[in-house]
């Protein structure tokens, strides 16, 4: 295959993966604020009530003082950071595919999860600092006092001026953590569900929309179920504030299995499976949505 035509193509899965990403951030983020919140609430004293009591309670407590716009907290920083992160993870992954497939032979189950693992790794330079700024955003109407941060641009001037690059990309360890096994786990499943799903005819095209919904929705339930512990500790790390966690996951897993045993590992799960199958059904079905309209506009040469 020319250069040139692997260009064309990797190009299409940078443009699809940013469409898609868009689509990830309008239906998950209510449950991402959520799972955040929970994650990352203090722990109660002697006597008292903790500030949420599981998942259900937390979206009825934003919704009763916020309204929905609550659940919408630091949804900026998503657009801004997790389109162009999407955008990154499609075009890693359509190079891994490449590299992988070099005799152009169907890529086997290792093989898919090894090019997953690898558009993780592409991801985290965007991904920490994005992370982060989501965080400090979610949580901020759980401190007392007015907020300190009006938006994205000044969570980054803020933190950059606190401690300089480092305080930007606090969690990085974490993010790496939780995305290079979980993504591996994430698209390797997608993949091999679209592969089980598309009709063996010529010309049938791929598979229908209700089977990309199912195949996004399990992929993201795959990722998350791998994930979740990694994202627990990099919520907290990344919440955190100066002084706190300064060796990130080697100081927040020791306090939190302290505090909590290992289920604290597992703090925010009903959030997180939850928005784990919406969000990513609407990853998939605009990723694939956007790509038929490409395919259609220019073919690949």
């Amino acid at each position: 295959m020319p250069a040139d035509r692997h260009e064309f193509i990797f190009l299409k899965y940078f443009l699809c993966g940013g469409f898609g990403g868009m689509c990830t951030v309008v239906v998950g983020h209510p449950f991402d604020t959520v799972k955040v919140r929970v994650q990352t609430m203090p722990k109660p004293r002697p006597g008292e009530k903790p500030l949420y009591t599981g998942t259900l309670d937390c979206a009825k407590k934003t919704l009763a003082a916020e309204g929905i716009r609550g659940l919408y907290k630091g949804m900026g920083a998503p657009f801004v950071i997790v389109v162009p992160i999407f955008s990154i993870r499609f075009f890693g992954f359509g190079i891994a595919k490449k590299i992988q497939n070099y005799q152009n032979a169907p890529l086997s189950l290792p093989q898919l999860y090894g090019t997953g693992a690898l558009s993780g790794l592409f991801t985290t330079v965007a991904m920490t600092p994005g992370e982060r700024v989501k965080c400090l955003l979610q949580i901020q109407r759980l401190e007392k006092g007015p907020p300190k941060y009006s938006g994205p641009t000044d969570v980054i001037k803020k933190l950059y001026e606190e401690g300089g690059i480092r305080r930007v990309y606090k969690g990085t360890g974490a993010t790496l953590l939780r995305d290079i096994p979980s993504t591996g786990m994430y698209l390797m499943t997608y993949e091999s569900l679209k592969r089980k799903f598309t009709p063996q005819e010529p010309d049938a095209g791929g598979p229908s929309a209700g089977h990309t919904i199912l195949a996004g929705g399990l992929a993201g339930v795959a990722y998350w179920t791998v994930g979740i512990p990694a994202d627990v500790l990099k919520s907290r790390v990344q919440a955190a504030g100066i002084g706190m966690y300064e060796r990130g996951v080697r100081d927040a897993l020791p306090e939190l299995l302290r505090q909590d045993g290992v289920r604290g590992l597992y703090k925010g799960s009903l959030a997180v499976l939850l928005r784990a199958f919406p969000a990513n059904a609407a990853c998939f079905l605009g990723f694939e949505f956007f790509m038929k309209i490409l395919n259609f506009i220019a073919p690949d040469p």
